[in-house]
């Protein structure tokens, strides 16, 4: 360590250091998975807190160990405190990464492993369709790299803001948030977790929400900083995984469902999505192959929500910005997804079996 002739240690020094010790299980960095709190510096000793997960007495030593030498190897630091546990003091900014508590009856987080198995397209059809049933519902689209609700839910901008908070687009009786309504739609996103972070908790504690019953979460593919943030941020009521029926899907479906479970959100059930394509003789083709989504569900011992056929008028509804249920309400797909939202609904509000 340092003496106290050393320059003082800066909380950037002591961050990008921080940044360097990763957690063994998840490996990823502390500071993207916001285990680090109340972090103070003064006159070269730093003081801050660890709050994990639950996990055993090793793993906590060795992340300790690990973020010490980290730490104290950064000029100017002549002591280094480190306190631990999810009851260790975190001092006046040890609130960051606290819950955002919203006026909102269940939080449903939609996700699925990988992408290009539709799982917008249930998230923005479940949203329509629970507003169709009288209830008020909020969509958050949490994918900030690959933005499409706007387009799915027809609208391209933000009212203005009011009182300093931001005001969600609305389309088909659903308050809209989005990175893609505030971005041109050519702009990338090159992001790191941190920044991810900070933006997932303005999107959620920054907007107007007002009083929901729903708010449905479209989570990005894969089990990265997103769905961390989002975990850590609100209390879930569930999680949905959607899936095709073939094997590559159902791997990746199952790392989503592992990840719900490991961040202890409920698992709400499986969806099978794209299921089968219906001919004009009436013989349904397996595109994809089928039954996989109630093979996962009853390994995984979730419930099997249904499966939802393939259809063309989807992507059309899709990409005009008025989801199947309201173009098409009659037809096999939008009765699938009303029940869907109906089942849901019924999970929700009461915790009965599905």
């Amino acid at each position: 360590m340092s003496d106290y002739s050393s320059p003082e240690p800066t909380r950037e020094a002591v961050l990008a250091a921080l940044y360097g010790v990763k957690e063994p299980e998840l490996q990823q960095d502390l500071v993207s998975l916001n285990m680090v709190k109340g972090l103070k510096i003064e006159e070269g000793r730093v003081e801050f807190a660890i709050v994990p997960a639950e996990m055993g007495k090793p793993l906590k030593m060795r992340i300790v160990k690990a973020a010490r030498e980290a730490v104290e190897a950064v000029p100017g630091v002549s002591e280094v405190e480190i306190h631990v546990g999810p009851d260790a003091k975190t001092g006046e900014n040890g609130n960051a990464s606290a819950l955002i508590h919203l006026s909102v009856g269940a939080c449903l987080a939609i996700a699925s492993g990988k992408g290009g198995v539709g799982k917008s397209t249930i998230a923005v059809n479940l949203a329509v369709a629970l507003a169709g049933m009288g209830a008020r519902v909020g969509l958050m689209d949490a994918d900030l790299y690959g933005p499409n609700i706007p387009t799915m839910m027809g609208v391209d901008q933000l009212p203005s803001p009011e009182n300093g908070k931001i005001v969600p687009a609305k389309a088909h009786g659903v308050k809209i948030i989005s990175i893609g309504l505030m971005l041109p739609a050519s702009q990338p996103l090159i992001w790191r977790g941190p920044m991810l972070h900070k933006a997932i908790r303005q999107l959620l504690g920054d907007v107007q929400w007002g009083e929901l019953d729903y708010l449905i979460i479209d989570l990005p593919p894969g089990t990265g900083d997103a769905q961390i943030t989002i975990a850590q941020s609100l209390s879930l009521s569930g999680g949905l995984i959607v899936t095709l029926p073939q094997k590559v899907s159902l791997e990746d479906a199952r790392r989503g469902l592992e990840m719900f479970r490991t961040m202890e959100v409920p698992v709400l059930g499986v969806i099978e999505n794209m299921s089968y394509l219906e001919l004009p003789d009436g013989n349904k083709m397996d595109i994809f192959g089928r039954g996989g989504g109630k093979t996962l569900a009853k390994e995984a011992q979730v419930p099997f929500l249904g499966e939802i056929p393939m259809d063309p008028q989807v992507r059309q509804s899709g990409d005009s910005g008025l989801p199947v249920v309201l173009s098409h309400p009659e037809s096999e797909v939008s009765q699938a997804l009303i029940k869907l939202a109906e089942i849901l609904a019924a999970r929700l509000n009461t915790g009965t079996e599905l």
